[in-house]
């Protein structure tokens, strides 16, 4: 397994050794104690997992104390565009984003702790995305930004009339009227 840093500090992508035969592929895609040294030390309470078709948006979204989430997310089938916006105070690249493509193929994981908004598009039909957190859902928590606000400028890797997108995230507020808690 190897830990790869980010240009934003805090954003981890995990690049899993990958044993191939004949019958397939096996790979360690979590290790407790490899996680710890890599300064991912967590621990994981609740995995979700999401089936989407191309086009879908599942974005900006995060908790606020006391239901902050740190994320380890990937894709066990298809490919998306994962993306993470630093919404931390103070930090040199508050308003920025990382972009990475996750898909069955490379089968790499990124490490989004608490202080990120964090979304993704879907770039082939049938995508399965999991993650794994280290808070619990808290409906009254959630915090997020629109997933198409042009302050960010975030190239979701589709056209924007391609987009599907639920109601909820439709209503989200612009990053200039955002307030971070963080």
């Amino acid at each position: 397994m190897k830990i790869i840093t980010t240009n934003i500090e805090g954003l981890l992508i995990i690049e899993p050794r990958i044993f191939n035969d004949d019958r397939g592929y096996f790979y360690e895609s979590y290790n407790k104690s490899k996680f710890t040294e890599a300064g991912i030390a967590v621990d994981f309470v609740q995995d979700n997992q999401s089936f989407s078709q191309k086009g879908a948006v599942r974005a900006l979204h995060a908790q606020a104390d006391p239901f902050a989430q740190g994320k380890l997310v990937r894709v066990i089938k298809g490919r998306v565009l994962d993306v993470a916006v630093d919404i931390r105070k103070g930090s040199p690249t508050y308003g920025k984003y990382f972009s990475i493509e996750l898909n069955e193929a490379n089968k790499l994981q990124l490490w989004i702790p608490a202080g990120f908004l964090h979304g993704f598009s879907t770039l082939e039909d049938n995508t399965i995305f999991t993650y794994k957190v280290n808070n619990y859902y808290d409906k009254a928590s959630e915090i997020g930004v629109i997933w198409n606000d042009p302050a960010l400028n975030i190239d979701w890797g589709i056209a924007q009339n391609d987009v599907l997108l639920s109601p909820k995230d439709e209503l989200l507020p612009s990053f200039s009227e955002f307030k971070s808690p963080f």
